[in-house]
């Protein structure tokens, strides 16, 4: 029989749309499963203990309502703090998502970077030690924003945010020491990306923005490389609680394929 299990992808809310639409793209044939946790975002605000005890049980459980053959973490809050105790949990293949400071520091000419993300990302340890081994002669400058993620929520239903208010959320970043210096920003919340347009305005087009989700979907591609693919089967949302803010986004949705809705 045909294979059907589908790429499972995972957030707290809509950010992970910026790796499932760059995977799609790549394995255009794979059935797609996007969770949103809408019960407990945002997972920027939240500590880590809160965060590294409730992902490693909803995906028990989403794995089993599912049965992916790979799960994408396409959140790096949820990534840098429940990434290793999923993996112990689940006997699924696990991609998570990094923060691409290594790529940054490459493409930096003024060797001074931003790592942009929520408040509990910037915060990690993990996010240090990746500055240290891949960008040891730059100096990063970190910045949690909280706003940024409810900015880009709105943008995706529709509401897209005046410039004004992406450069007010970007101010705690730029008016630290030698931010002026920036060249290339690292948006390591997915929820970044979908405001890019806006990001690059805020900022004069004079800084890069760039994020993990085309090398994600190469990771993705590179471990399911030679395994069969159903016929086209529709994409689907899941949400762990409905509310208004979840049912305004049902056209968004079915931009990037998912059609049907369901709560977990």
């Amino acid at each position: 029989m045909t294979d059907r299990r589908p790429i499972l992808f995972f957030d707290s809310g809509m950010g992970g749309l910026s790796v499932l639409a760059p995977t799609a793209k790549l394995l255009p044939r794979a059935p797609l499963v996007y969770v949103a946790d809408s019960a407990g975002f945002p997972y920027g605000t939240r500590s880590e203990a809160e965060i590294a005890a409730r992902v490693p049980a909803l995906l028990g459980r989403l794995a089993e309502r599912y049965d992916p053959r790979l799960i994408v973490i396409a959140c790096n809050t949820a990534s840098t703090i429940a990434l290793q105790h999923v993996r112990a949990a689940l006997d699924v293949p696990i991609v998570g998502t990094v923060p691409a400071i290594k790529p940054a520091a490459e493409l930096s000419r003024t060797r001074v970077i931003g790592v942009l993300g929520t408040e509990a990302t910037v915060r990690q340890p993990y996010v240090a030690d990746l500055a240290a081994r891949f960008a040891g002669d730059c100096t990063v400058i970190r910045h949690g924003s909280a706003e940024l993620v409810e900015l880009a929520e709105a943008a995706l239903g529709g509401a897209r945010p005046s410039i004004a208010s992406v450069r007010d959320a970007l101010a705690g970043l730029m008016a630290q020491d030698r931010a002026g210096e920036i060249d290339v920003i690292v948006n390591a919340c997915t929820h970044f990306p979908l405001l890019e347009d806006e990001l690059v305005s805020a900022t004069d087009g004079k800084i890069r923005f760039i994020d993990g989700g085309a090398g994600i979907a190469r990771r993705v591609a590179y471990l399911t490389e030679g395994q069969e693919w159903p016929a086209a089967l529709p994409g689907r949302a899941v949400f762990t609680e409905r509310n208004a803010r979840t049912e305004s986004l049902a056209a968004a949705l079915a931009r990037f394929g998912l059609n049907e809705i369901e709560t977990l």
